[in-house]
């Protein structure tokens, strides 16, 4: 018992108890994802900003994100739709140009206050609107989303409701969709190496994520639905909602009270 407290303690700066929480958590949420198709990056990321310190939450969390959609593409990179995929990289390459020159000019707070924002307008705004999406709209969409999804981290979202324009069959939305999020992803490590953070310290802890997160995955494409998706989505709804409102709590003591 000695020695595994002992080796999650190694894990990362923060203590064993909550590197074993973490990698639970990336168990439970590649499960879900897997099982019910939404949800788990969403609350990954938000349960990751309540323990972490606010620097680490958006890389640590990409690179597990990483490892989950790029084990994804290599199963289906034959159903990518490589033209549409095309246009999207320029986007990509200019959302993390963006990105990298805002991230290290924002003051205490503002993170967890753009995570919170954002967590509570996907699950109580409007939805996106469907329309035809053209070449320009997909590098449009490609900068927007590298750019958001470097400050909150699951922008994920936008992407799939993008894509799902794309083509009726939905092999190649899922293949182009791994594609492009494993894009985004790897930018995020040159976008916060270049701002100074030290993903070294963090290493073992995001390889014990991906690890457990392939476990998740395999799990839940074996297990069968229990519940609708109208019942899920309004559990997740309040579940991240909850959290969102912690979140602002730490970013009000941040930016005002400090």
């Amino acid at each position: 018992m000695a020695s595994l407290l002992a080796l999650l303690d190694s894990l990362s700066p923060l203590s064993g108890g909550v590197n074993a929480l973490l990698i639970l958590l990336s168990l439970v949420t590649a499960w879900m994802t897997s099982a019910f198709g939404i949800g788990g990056s969403a609350l990954l990321i938000m349960s990751m900003a309540q323990v972490m310190p606010p620097a680490a939450v958006i890389p640590v969390h990409g690179m597990v994100q990483l490892g989950a959609n790029g084990s994804r593409f290599t199963l289906t990179w034959r159903d990518v739709d490589y033209r549409r995929l095309a246009a999207i990289v320029p986007g990509i390459l200019i959302g993390a140009a963006m990105a990298s020159w805002l991230l290290i000019r924002l003051p205490p707070g503002m993170l967890e206050l753009i995570i919170a924002s954002f967590m509570i307008f996907m699950c109580w705004g409007p939805s996106l609107p469907a329309r035809a999406v053209g070449m320009g709209g997909s590098l449009v969409m490609g900068a927007l989303t590298t750019f958001l999804s470097s400050f909150v981290g699951a922008a994920g979202s936008i992407v799939a409701a993008y894509l799902k324009h794309i083509s009726p069959e939905r092999l190649v939305r899922v293949a182009t969709f791994s594609a492009v999020m494993s894009l985004q992803h790897l930018s995020k490590a040159f976008i916060f190496g270049f701002a100074g953070f030290v993903f070294f310290d963090w290493l073992l802890l995001m390889a014990a994520m991906i690890g457990v997160g392939f476990v998740g995955t395999w799990a839940g494409l074996k297990v069968l639905q229990q519940v609708s998706n109208n019942n899920f989505d309004f559990i997740m709804k309040i579940l991240l909602t909850i959290l969102s409102i912690r979140l602002l709590w730490v970013a009000f003591e941040k930016l005002v009270l400090i």
